[in-house]
């Protein structure tokens, strides 16, 4: 779940606190975000950005661009149904992608860590989940059984004979969108299903025996109360999941919710009230899971102190194969990373551009796999962001140490304004371990102001400059 509503001039103007600030500005989830990638005329050949490249411990991450139905929510790339044949075309377009791929990457790339996201990779029926894996360990040589694998899953694709398939193939994790146990938060947030079926669902995930169970939850649904999130988080926690990530409720342009006049929150001016509401619920949640077992891991995620094993043994993919460098992407809605260039394919929110990108990526030869086409070049600059921004946004901080031996000065003589804006409000741990860097528990609670307010100049201009289709 991302947003794109970043001022250009960005949260801080002047590096100060102004009279009214967000605090949920956007969720960065990765850096820069894909509405700030443009066209790269030059079309570089992958084989050479891959050329100086580490390759002994990359992530794979194979994405499926089909849903049942849109959440009213979900700005993610993802097209609603397929019409006949479409799954099998485009897992055809995939295996063609592998190919140049995977020579691009040479010989001796070995993969750390994989997964499979979307939309929802469980639209597609067993055998061809299968074929995906296929693809994955056969095509780009990733050994499912060996690595940590996370999958994406929704209640009503989470079926006996598709988890069958998953756990067989070696997933570690799997990872299910209930958003609320209640019917009616539910179908205010455009989610059309019955807790019986989620439960169910739930019930059919716990017998496949996938080690790391998470569930989504989300705060901010309008008619939400502290009851009723309290009702999903004990609905969650009976089910004793190794995971949960709470997420509050974003309305962006041309989603559902967006193009209802009952949007609780608009979708550029900030509602300080329906922001407070979220801040309670959010407090209330993070409260509720310490007091049950849970440890804070970032702003969304908490893992339950005793499966810490088992969620390390099921790789920690989320932040694993989506923030770091030496990411290798797969899908015509996949990034991948190298250091010198984040790049995609074309990203659309609306219905019909989405539906012409993937019809696009389903015709395409092989060769035209061998060239990346939309990206963003990244500086020193941009790397020391990215960076600083990926270390602060989880509980445990860094070492500034860490930080001033890969980029040769310390954080606070890069960041000094923004470093600055922080203590300011409160939100880095000043009290705590010497040498490392780390937000307060307010500091955390802000992560989605703390991630754009180091976003730089360039991309902010980028993505305000984005016209949204």
């Amino acid at each position: 779940m991302s947003t794109t509503t970043v001022s250009a001039a960005g949260p801080f103007p002047d590096g100060v606190p102004g009279p009214y600030r967000s605090p949920y500005q956007s969720y960065v989830y990765a850096y820069p975000h894909k509405t700030a990638y443009r066209r790269l005329p030059e079309r570089p050949a992958l084989r050479g950005l891959w050329a100086r490249e580490r390759t002994d411990a990359l992530s794979l991450y194979l994405h499926i661009p089909f849903c049942e139905v849109r959440c009213g929510f979900c700005n993610l790339f993802t097209r609603i149904g397929a019409p006949g044949g479409l799954t099998g075309a485009y897992l055809d377009a995939l295996e063609r992608q592998a190919g140049p791929v995977r020579e691009a990457l040479g010989e001796g790339a070995r993969f750390a860590a994989a997964a499979f996201g979307g939309g929802t990779p469980t639209f597609l029926t067993a055998a061809e989940l299968e074929r995906l894996c296929d693809i994955a360990e056969e095509r780009m040589g990733a050994d499912l059984r060996a690595v940590p694998l996370s999958v994406e899953a929704s209640p009503s694709t989470a079926t006996a004979d598709r988890l069958a398939v998953l756990a067989g193939r070696g997933t570690t994790r799997l990872s299910i969108g209930v958003q609320s146990f209640v019917d009616a938060e539910a179908r205010a947030a455009v989610r059309p299903q019955r807790r019986s079926d989620v439960e169910a669902a739930l019930g059919r995930v716990r017998d496949a025996g996938i080690p790391v169970l998470n569930i989504d939850l989300i705060y901010g649904i309008e008619g939400q109360t502290t009851t009723t999130w309290q009702r999903s988080l004990d609905a969650a926690l009976a089910w004793e999941p190794e995971e949960l990530y709470l997420y509050p409720l974003y309305v962006r342009p041309l989603t559902g919710l967006g193009r209802t006049a009952a949007d609780p929150g608009g979708t550029t001016v900030p509602d300080p009230r329906w922001d407070a509401q979220r801040l309670a619920l959010y407090r209330h949640g993070r409260d509720h899971l310490l007091a049950h077992g849970y440890e804070q891991v970032s702003m969304r995620m908490f893992r339950r102190a005793c499966a810490t094993a088992a969620a390390e043994a099921g790789g920690d993919t989320a932040g694993h194969a989506c923030q770091t460098d030496g990411m290798v992407g797969l899908g015509c809605g996949a990034r991948s990373y190298t250091s010198a260039l984040h790049y995609s394919f074309d990203y659309a929110v609306g219905m019909r551009r989405i539906r012409s990108i993937v019809d696009d990526y389903v015709s395409r030869t092989a060769e035209s796999f061998a060239h990346a086409e939309v990206g963003r070049w990244m500086d020193a600059d941009e790397a020391r962001r990215r960076h600083l921004l990926q270390a602060l946004l989880q509980a445990e901080g860094m070492e500034t140490a860490e930080y001033t031996d890969r980029f040769g000065a310390a954080p606070a003589e890069h960041f000094p304004t923004e470093l600055a804006a922080f203590a300011g409000c409160g939100w880095l741990d000043e009290g705590g371990a010497a040498g490392r860097l780390r937000l307060s528990a307010e500091g955390l609670a802000h992560s989605d102001a703390v991630g754009p307010a180091l976003f730089s100049p360039s991309v902010r201009a980028a993505m305000a400059a984005y016209d949204p289709r």
